[in-house]
């Protein structure tokens, strides 16, 4: 999945890391034959693709990142008082994951564009919200469900600059 280069950072090994505005983080190595990217090399050129898009293996793989924690959670919904809002196509915000926790019954979890897919998540079987990825859900068979919201936890030094040296 396509996701959005917001900042860059070195690693510990001095190795450029570009930030996906998905949470994931992902190398952007300048090395040929593999990986032609001269650009990393240069301050302004980095600046310059900021905003870009690289292909993201962990979004494609519904991987929440390592650094993310649940900061909300809905009520629980039944199919009676699930919102028309959840029935219908919506998305989460830019860096905002969702997690579809069912308590009882099931429910019917379609992941539109660029996915089309549609999974019946039960008791054993959560449903991953990806950023910014339209979804809907169907409650099915008297299910009962709430969804928590997980985004990056904030730390002192999230605070600083980005890293664009």
């Amino acid at each position: 999945m396509l996701r959005k280069i917001v900042a860059f950072h070195q690693d510990e090994e001095h190795h450029w890391v570009a930030a996906l505005d998905c949470g994931h983080a992902q190398h952007t190595r300048h090395d040929p034959p593999f990986f032609p990217r001269p650009w990393v090399l240069n301050k302004d050129s980095r600046a310059n693709h900021i905003g870009t898009s690289l292909d993201c293996v962990r979004c494609d793989r519904q991987e929440i990142p390592e650094d993310y924690v649940a900061y909300r959670r809905t009520p629980t919904f039944t199919s009676e008082t699930t919102p028309i809002g959840l029935r219908r196509h919506h998305s989460t915000k830019s860096g905002v994951w969702g997690v579809i926790n069912v308590l009882k019954g099931q429910l019917r979890y379609r992941i539109h564009e660029p996915y089309h897919c549609e999974v019946i998540l039960d008791q054993h079987t959560k449903g991953i919200v990806l950023p910014e990825v339209e979804h809907e859900v169907e409650p099915q068979n008297n299910a009962e469900f709430y969804i928590e919201f997980w985004h990056r936890e904030e730390k002192a030094d999230d605070l600083t600059p980005n890293n664009l040296a």
